[in-house]
C-alpha cells in the first residue's frame, strides 16, 4: 500500500508519518500493493484539526473517511483511520460474499478466516414511543431538552414524520420523507 500524506496550514513531522504508518499497517494486508492511500490534514482558524482519508479501491469504488478533533491531531487521525479499517474490511467482506470464489485466489487464507468471521450489524435493542403532532421549533427544543442527537416527530404543518438531527457542523437537519 502507498501512502501519500498532505497537509495545509500546518507541518506534516516524522512523528505524524510514523503515527499513520504504524496504524496502517494492520490494513494492509486488505488492500493491493499498489493500492493508493491519501492522507490529507488541516488545521481550521478555530484551531480544530481535521483529517480525511481517501483509498480507490477499483473501478468505481472510492472508500472515504473524515473525522475532527479539537486540537489533537493525533486524535483525529486514530478516529479517521479506524473509520477507514471498518469501511475497507465491509467493502471486501461484500465482495468476498458477492463475487466468484476465485475472485480472491490470491489472498491469503488468515484473511479470509478474518472475513468470516466479521458480522453483520444486528438490531439488539427495540424502544417504541408515542410520536404527537409538533412544529420544527418545538421538536427542536423537545431534543436538546432529551440531549439527543436526533428527534423522530409528526410534523403539525405537513402531518408527516420527521426526522430531526444534529449535524458534524452543529447545525441541524431535517428529514422529510415525500410519497
Amino acid at each position: 500500500m502507498k501512502l501519500l500524506i498532505t497537509a495545509r496550514n500546518m507541518s506534516v513531522t516524522p512523528a505524524i508519518t510514523r503515527r499513520i504508518e504504524k496504524k496502517t499497517e494492520t490494513m494492509g494486508k486488505y488492500l493491493y500493493p499498489e493500492t493508493e492511500m491519501q492522507v490529507k490534514m488541516r488545521k481550521e482558524k478555530d484551531d480544530r484539526r481535521i483529517v480525511e482519508i481517501t483509498v480507490p479501491m477499483g473501478k468505481n469504488v472510492i472508500l472515504r473517511s473524515e473525522s475532527s478533533a479539537d486540537d489533537n491531531l493525533f486524535l483525529a487521525i486514530d478516529k479517521a483511520l479506524a473509520k477507514m479499517e471498518r469501511q475497507i474490511r465491509k467493502h471486501r467482506t461484500k465482495l468476498g460474499k458477492n463475487l466468484r470464489e476465485e475472485a480472491f485466489a490470491e489472498v491469503p487464507e488468515y484473511i479470509e478466516e478474518d472475513l468470516e468471521d466479521e458480522e453483520a450489524r444486528k438490531v439488539v435493542r427495540r424502544k417504541t414511543f408515542p410520536v404527537r403532532p409538533m412544529s420544527v421549533e418545538d421538536a427542536i427544543i423537545e431534543m436538546e431538552l432529551l440531549g439527543h442527537s436526533f428527534f423522530v416527530f409528526v410534523n403539525i404543518d405537513t402531518e408527516r414524520t420527521n426526522v430531526l438531527y444534529l449535524r458534524k457542523d452543529g447545525n441541524l437537519g431535517l428529514l422529510e420523507p415525500e410519497a
